[in-house]
């Protein structure tokens, strides 16, 4: 092989340059013969070609990895993503799609409350409405409202609470009502969020009692909320419709919606969810944090949900290694479990947290003043 000042005036000159009639003065003028000439060419144009199907294989991987990006960026925005150019405080496009437009905001309690708030980790505010029952006792309720809804949808919820002497706390979760934020996280910000407003609960009142009651995606955050270790105070948790994995009902809902299969497009949207929001869609799944949950929980579904199937609870009912209960409500949709059945809802609700009570020496129904 020529190498050094050979290869730079001889073999260089020869592999750019066209024309058999460039080979031979070359090859007289170094010495070379017009073989080792020829075989020099075929090397270089071997070599131009897997460089070229390189730089063609680079490239289409950058394409390809653009589109991933566009088309989970796309998906992200649709379903996760709060404002849009006219409006930034818009629900995300998905809700249109997703939530019964039936459905309308409840009249608020009529009684005494206070707006509350504090800083998220990230430093984004945090609104939420404390209201205080007639006689003030220990017993305190957490509401947490579902996908694309806020702290309002609380309301008929919260009255049932009072009455029996329950405190209420109806926070905004991230990207929704008065909280900051541009991103709903199904769960995985929004229990971090719930983990500090039972926090303030306590520094308020520290012999608190909570009961984390959520719908929806409220339901699938405080179970994942109930299993965090800095989550305070909380003795039950009530979880109405929620899902096993955000990742598996958004996969659903991409067929019904637009009729596209889950793969490869939720693998996309779960990487750029991660990168957009900071918490990637496959990381809501109360189903994997069912083995950390320390406290009784009641599972509550509807028979007619289509949204969340009825199948997810029964899931986490199996897996949920506390003290447990379940109520299926016939002929209730997604959400609607409440609705269907007011007294068989709340009976079973407060007949569960009683018993709990009564397990607990030293501590009197919720029922009543404390």
């Amino acid at each position: 092989m020529i190498v050094g000042r050979e290869w730079k005036e001889v073999y260089l000159p020869v592999a750019f340059e066209e024309g058999r009639a460039l080979i031979e003065p070359a090859a007289k003028r170094k010495g070379l013969s017009v073989n080792q000439k020829r075989s020099y060419i075929e090397e270089v144009g071997q070599l131009k070609k897997k460089t070229i199907a390189a730089y063609a294989l680079l490239g289409s991987m950058v394409v390809c990895l653009a589109v991933a990006y566009w088309i989970g960026a796309y998906f992200v925005d649709y379903a996760l993503k709060r404002g849009n150019d006219s409006d930034p405080m818009a629900l995300p496009a998905a809700c249109e799609r997703i939530q019964d437009k039936g459905r309308t905001v409840p009249a608020q309690p009529a009684a005494p409350s206070e707006d509350w708030g504090l800083a998220a980790k990230d430093g984004r505010h945090l609104a939420g409405t404390h209201f205080l029952p007639e006689k003030s006792g220990h017993c305190w309720a957490i509401l947490v409202h579902g996908y694309g809804r806020d702290q309002r949808y609380a309301g008929d919820y919260a009255a049932e609470y009072l009455a029996r002497g329950y405190h209420v706390l109806t926070p905004d979760l991230c990207a929704s009502g008065k909280s900051e934020g541009q991103f709903i996280t199904m769960g995985v910000r929004e229990s971090e969020e719930i983990a500090l407003w039972t926090k303030k609960v306590r520094n308020y009142d520290p012999e608190a009692r909570i009961v984390l009651h959520g719908v929806s995606m409220g339901a699938a955050t405080v179970l994942m909320s109930a299993a965090r270790e800095d989550t305070v105070n909380i003795v039950a948790v009530i979880e109405d419709c929620g899902y096993t994995s955000a990742y598996k009902m958004f996969s659903d809902q991409l067929g019904v919606i637009f009729g596209l299969p889950p793969f490869p497009i939720m693998s996309f949207v779960d990487v750029v969810s991660g990168i957009k929001t900071g918490a990637r869609l496959s990381e809501a799944a109360p189903i994997d944090a069912m083995n950390r949950l320390k406290v009784p929980v009641l599972f509550i579904h509807g028979e007619k949900d289509r949204l969340v199937p009825i199948h997810m609870m029964e899931e986490m009912y199996t897996a949920c290694p506390t003290m447990k209960a379940k109520l299926v409500v016939d002929g209730a949709g997604h959400g609607y479990a409440m609705k269907q059945d007011k007294k068989t809802y709340w009976d079973t609700i407060f007949g569960f947290l009683d018993v709990l009570e009564g397990e607990n020496e030293g501590n009197t129904s919720g029922r009543k003043s404390n």
